[in-house]
Protein backbone atom coordinates (compact mmCIF):
# COMPACT_ATOMS: atom_id res chain seq x y z
CA UNK A 1 0.00 0.00 0.00
CA UNK A 2 2.76 2.20 0.93
CA UNK A 3 4.27 1.30 -2.99
CA UNK A 4 0.86 2.62 -4.77
CA UNK A 5 0.65 5.74 -2.04
CA UNK A 6 4.20 6.72 -3.58
CA UNK A 7 3.29 6.13 -7.16
CA UNK A 8 0.06 8.42 -6.57
CA UNK A 9 1.27 11.00 -4.86
CA UNK A 10 4.48 11.41 -7.21
CA UNK A 11 1.91 11.22 -9.90
CA UNK A 12 -0.17 14.07 -8.60
CA UNK A 13 3.20 16.17 -8.30
CA UNK A 14 3.90 15.77 -12.07
CA UNK A 15 0.57 16.42 -13.21
CA UNK A 16 1.04 19.52 -10.79
CA UNK A 17 3.55 21.24 -12.82
CA UNK A 18 2.23 24.63 -13.75
CA UNK A 19 3.15 24.28 -17.15
CA UNK A 20 1.41 27.91 -18.54
CA UNK A 21 1.99 29.62 -15.74
CA UNK A 22 5.29 29.37 -15.64
CA UNK A 23 5.45 29.81 -19.47
CA UNK A 24 3.77 33.00 -18.81
CA UNK A 25 6.01 34.72 -16.36
CA UNK A 26 8.90 33.61 -18.25
CA UNK A 27 7.74 35.06 -21.79
CA UNK A 28 5.56 37.87 -20.70
CA UNK A 29 5.87 37.99 -17.08
CA UNK A 30 2.08 37.70 -16.26
CA UNK A 31 0.27 35.39 -14.06
CA UNK A 32 -1.88 33.37 -17.35
CA UNK A 33 -5.15 32.72 -15.34
CA UNK A 34 -5.51 36.86 -14.46
CA UNK A 35 -5.97 36.96 -18.42
CA UNK A 36 -8.23 35.67 -21.10
CA UNK A 37 -10.17 32.65 -19.88
CA UNK A 38 -8.61 32.34 -16.93
CA UNK A 39 -7.31 29.10 -17.05
CA UNK A 40 -4.08 27.73 -16.92
CA UNK A 41 -4.26 25.38 -20.11
CA UNK A 42 -2.98 24.85 -23.58
CA UNK A 43 -6.04 26.99 -25.11
CA UNK A 44 -5.49 30.21 -22.93
CA UNK A 45 -2.08 30.10 -23.85
CA UNK A 46 -2.43 30.05 -27.27
CA UNK A 47 -5.09 33.33 -26.89
CA UNK A 48 -2.79 35.28 -24.52
CA UNK A 49 1.09 33.49 -25.18
CA UNK A 50 0.88 32.90 -28.93
CA UNK A 51 0.78 29.76 -30.71
CA UNK A 52 4.62 29.07 -29.68
CA UNK A 53 4.02 29.04 -26.22
CA UNK A 54 0.97 27.59 -26.41
CA UNK A 55 1.82 24.61 -28.34
CA UNK A 56 4.55 24.13 -25.70
CA UNK A 57 2.63 24.31 -22.90
CA UNK A 58 -0.05 21.78 -24.40
CA UNK A 59 2.82 19.30 -25.03
CA UNK A 60 4.27 19.37 -21.53
CA UNK A 61 1.05 18.70 -20.10
CA UNK A 62 0.24 15.90 -22.57
CA UNK A 63 4.05 14.65 -21.50
CA UNK A 64 2.72 14.70 -17.67
CA UNK A 65 -0.19 12.63 -18.31
CA UNK A 66 1.90 9.80 -20.28
CA UNK A 67 4.85 10.39 -17.34
CA UNK A 68 2.79 9.56 -14.86
CA UNK A 69 0.78 6.66 -16.40
CA UNK A 70 3.66 5.16 -18.14
CA UNK A 71 6.65 5.57 -15.87
CA UNK A 72 5.64 6.72 -12.28
CA UNK A 73 3.17 3.79 -12.38
CA UNK A 74 6.13 1.36 -12.71
CA UNK A 75 8.07 2.79 -9.81
CA UNK A 76 8.41 0.42 -7.11
CA UNK A 77 9.77 0.84 -3.19
CA UNK A 78 8.03 -2.62 -2.19
CA UNK A 79 5.35 -4.99 -2.82
CA UNK A 80 2.95 -3.86 -5.91
CA UNK A 81 -0.88 -3.87 -4.70
CA UNK A 82 -2.40 -5.05 -7.31
CA UNK A 83 -1.67 -8.21 -9.82
CA UNK A 84 -3.15 -6.20 -12.74
CA UNK A 85 -0.69 -3.07 -13.87
CA UNK A 86 -3.03 -1.73 -15.74
CA UNK A 87 -4.66 -0.80 -12.76
CA UNK A 88 -1.89 1.35 -10.69
CA UNK A 89 -1.22 2.65 -14.82
CA UNK A 90 -4.51 3.97 -14.48
CA UNK A 91 -4.75 5.16 -10.87
CA UNK A 92 -1.00 7.22 -11.67
CA UNK A 93 -3.00 8.41 -14.97
CA UNK A 94 -5.95 9.80 -13.15
CA UNK A 95 -4.06 11.68 -10.42
CA UNK A 96 -1.79 13.41 -13.23
CA UNK A 97 -5.02 15.14 -14.79
CA UNK A 98 -6.33 15.46 -10.54
CA UNK A 99 -2.68 17.57 -10.63
CA UNK A 100 -3.20 19.26 -13.68
CA UNK A 101 -6.58 20.73 -12.64
CA UNK A 102 -6.16 21.41 -8.82
CA UNK A 103 -2.49 22.29 -9.13
CA UNK A 104 -0.83 22.33 -5.41
CA UNK A 105 1.85 24.74 -6.25
CA UNK A 106 -0.88 27.21 -7.59
CA UNK A 107 -2.98 27.61 -5.25
CA UNK A 108 -5.15 24.57 -6.77
CA UNK A 109 -6.36 26.67 -9.74
CA UNK A 110 -5.03 24.70 -12.87
CA UNK A 111 -5.75 23.50 -16.04
CA UNK A 112 -9.23 21.41 -17.36
CA UNK A 113 -7.37 17.72 -17.73
CA UNK A 114 -7.97 17.42 -21.32
CA UNK A 115 -4.60 17.27 -22.15
CA UNK A 116 -2.84 15.34 -19.23
CA UNK A 117 -6.26 13.00 -20.23
CA UNK A 118 -5.00 12.56 -23.63
CA UNK A 119 -1.34 12.11 -22.57
CA UNK A 120 -2.80 9.05 -19.90
CA UNK A 121 -4.62 7.55 -23.12
CA UNK A 122 -1.19 7.59 -24.86
CA UNK A 123 0.11 5.50 -22.84
CA UNK A 124 -2.67 3.00 -22.43
CA UNK A 125 -4.82 3.03 -25.53
CA UNK A 126 -3.04 5.31 -28.59
CA UNK A 127 -5.83 4.22 -30.72
CA UNK A 128 -8.54 5.45 -29.04
CA UNK A 129 -6.64 8.67 -28.46
CA UNK A 130 -6.65 8.73 -31.86
CA UNK A 131 -10.05 8.16 -32.85
CA UNK A 132 -11.08 11.31 -29.80
CA UNK A 133 -8.49 13.26 -31.46
CA UNK A 134 -10.27 13.51 -34.78
CA UNK A 135 -13.56 13.69 -33.14
CA UNK A 136 -11.89 16.99 -31.76
CA UNK A 137 -10.76 17.79 -34.53
CA UNK A 138 -14.13 17.71 -36.63
CA UNK A 139 -15.59 19.42 -33.84
CA UNK A 140 -13.19 22.69 -34.36
CA UNK A 141 -13.04 23.03 -37.66
CA UNK A 142 -17.12 23.11 -37.42
CA UNK A 143 -17.89 25.34 -34.58
CA UNK A 144 -14.29 26.51 -33.81
CA UNK A 145 -14.86 26.28 -30.24
CA UNK A 146 -12.69 24.03 -28.15
CA UNK A 147 -14.75 23.64 -25.24
CA UNK A 148 -17.35 22.39 -27.33
CA UNK A 149 -14.44 20.11 -28.86
CA UNK A 150 -13.12 18.60 -25.61
CA UNK A 151 -16.86 17.95 -24.31
CA UNK A 152 -17.73 16.25 -27.41
CA UNK A 153 -14.47 13.78 -27.20
CA UNK A 154 -14.92 13.34 -23.47
CA UNK A 155 -18.27 11.73 -24.44
CA UNK A 156 -17.33 9.81 -27.37
CA UNK A 157 -14.13 7.84 -25.38
CA UNK A 158 -16.50 5.73 -23.56
CA UNK A 159 -18.14 4.85 -27.01
CA UNK A 160 -14.83 4.16 -28.45
CA UNK A 161 -13.77 1.97 -26.08
CA UNK A 162 -16.76 -0.26 -26.00
CA UNK A 163 -16.77 -0.61 -29.74
CA UNK A 164 -12.81 -1.23 -29.51
CA UNK A 165 -13.53 -4.07 -26.98
CA UNK A 166 -16.64 -5.10 -28.80
CA UNK A 167 -15.79 -4.84 -32.61
CA UNK A 168 -12.16 -5.41 -32.88
CA UNK A 169 -11.17 -7.78 -29.68
CA UNK A 170 -9.20 -5.04 -28.18
CA UNK A 171 -9.94 -6.36 -24.42
CA UNK A 172 -10.11 -2.71 -22.66
CA UNK A 173 -9.60 -3.22 -19.18
CA UNK A 174 -12.77 -2.96 -17.38
CA UNK A 175 -11.61 -0.64 -15.03
CA UNK A 176 -10.81 1.82 -17.73
CA UNK A 177 -14.05 1.59 -19.03
CA UNK A 178 -15.43 2.41 -15.38
CA UNK A 179 -13.18 5.81 -15.32
CA UNK A 180 -13.94 6.80 -18.95
CA UNK A 181 -17.86 7.11 -18.07
CA UNK A 182 -16.46 9.09 -15.57
CA UNK A 183 -14.24 11.37 -17.49
CA UNK A 184 -17.06 13.08 -19.33
CA UNK A 185 -18.66 13.71 -16.20
CA UNK A 186 -15.69 15.63 -15.15
CA UNK A 187 -14.67 17.57 -18.62
CA UNK A 188 -18.26 18.94 -18.11
CA UNK A 189 -17.36 20.24 -14.56
CA UNK A 190 -14.18 21.65 -15.58
CA UNK A 191 -15.56 23.56 -18.65
CA UNK A 192 -18.53 24.87 -16.52
CA UNK A 193 -17.51 28.16 -17.13
CA UNK A 194 -17.33 27.50 -20.65
CA UNK A 195 -20.95 25.66 -20.99
CA UNK A 196 -22.27 29.21 -19.19
CA UNK A 197 -20.58 31.33 -22.04
CA UNK A 198 -21.85 29.02 -24.50
CA UNK A 199 -25.46 29.69 -23.31
CA UNK A 200 -24.78 33.62 -22.84
CA UNK A 201 -23.01 33.61 -26.36
CA UNK A 202 -20.10 35.32 -24.85
CA UNK A 203 -17.81 31.67 -25.39
CA UNK A 204 -15.04 32.62 -27.79
CA UNK A 205 -14.35 30.66 -30.77
CA UNK A 206 -11.09 30.28 -32.99
CA UNK A 207 -13.26 31.89 -35.99
CA UNK A 208 -9.97 30.82 -38.55
CA UNK A 209 -10.32 27.36 -37.83
CA UNK A 210 -14.14 27.56 -38.85
CA UNK A 211 -14.47 25.46 -41.90
CA UNK A 212 -17.82 27.15 -42.59
CA UNK A 213 -17.83 30.58 -40.98
CA UNK A 214 -19.62 34.01 -42.51
CA UNK A 215 -17.67 35.76 -45.00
Amino acid sequence: MLNLMAILVLSYLAGSFPTSIIVGKITKGIDIREHGSGNAGGTNAFRVLGWKAGLFVSLVDIAKGTFATLVISRIHFGTAPFENPSIVMILAGICAILGHTFTIFAGFKGGKGVATGAGMLIALYPYALLTCLVIFILVLFTTGFVSVSSITAAISLPIVLFMFDRFLDMNIDPVLMIVSIIIPFFIIFTHRTNIKRLISGEEKSFEKLKIFRRS
